[in-house]
């Protein structure tokens, strides 16, 4: 079941939406390659976390660009892809008490999100010798991370929380991970068109 928070905007411009768990769900956009090429043919670059935790800074800052899309989904955390670049991608999730990620990385992108609305929980492993960490993340709290990090975000509040996020290169996949008693093991790898 979803619930609008807002009325649809007529000539809204929605490059993709859906909720986790729905394969197919929202409209289908094609979607490019991880590595795109810059004029001339060379390969453009992917940015930094540094950067792309300034652009969900600038976007959380100016809620009059993403809050009237915002839907919630008792099934599954909702999400909407909000702007497509070259060389990133921006979307917008939210979370009701109890969804979670799960364990997963990026497929390679770097990233970095915010928490726009709420409160969130993040576990990572901070390696072998400091084990599992739990960071709890109130409204205004950012993350930035490289390609190769792995989390679980979840909503473990008592309210609907918003985030917004950033990845370059653009998604092109994502690894589910188990953890278990020797670390994380993955047990599966979802490609863009399923989202």
């Amino acid at each position: 079941m979803s619930i609008d928070l807002a009325p649809e905007r007529s000539g809204s411009t929605t490059v993709e939406r859906g909720s986790s768990g729905s394969a197919g769900a929202g409209t289908a956009v094609e979607r490019g390659p991880a590595a795109y090429a810059a004029p001339g043919g060379t390969a453009r670059p992917p940015l930094s976390p540094n950067a792309l935790r300034r652009i969900v800074r600038d976007l959380a800052e100016r809620p009059e660009r993403w809050l009237h899309r915002v839907r919630l989904s008792a099934e599954n955390r909702w999400y909407e892809r909000l702007e497509l670049a070259e060389d990133y991608e921006v979307w917008v999730i939210s979370w009701l008490p109890g969804q979670s990620t799960g364990f997963h990385d990026h497929g390679g992108s770097r990233g970095a999100f915010t928490v726009a609305l709420g409160e969130l929980e993040e576990l990572a492993l901070a390696g072998p010798e400091h084990g599992l960490t739990v960071r709890r993340l109130s409204a205004g709290s950012e993350r930035a991370f490289g390609p190769q990090y792995l989390h679980d975000v979840r909503n473990t509040a008592q309210g609907p929380a918003v985030t917004l996020h950033a990845y370059s290169p653009p998604l092109s996949e994502m690894s589910h991970y188990e953890l278990r008693v020797g670390g994380l093991v993955k047990t599966s790898t979802e490609g863009a068109e399923q989202w």
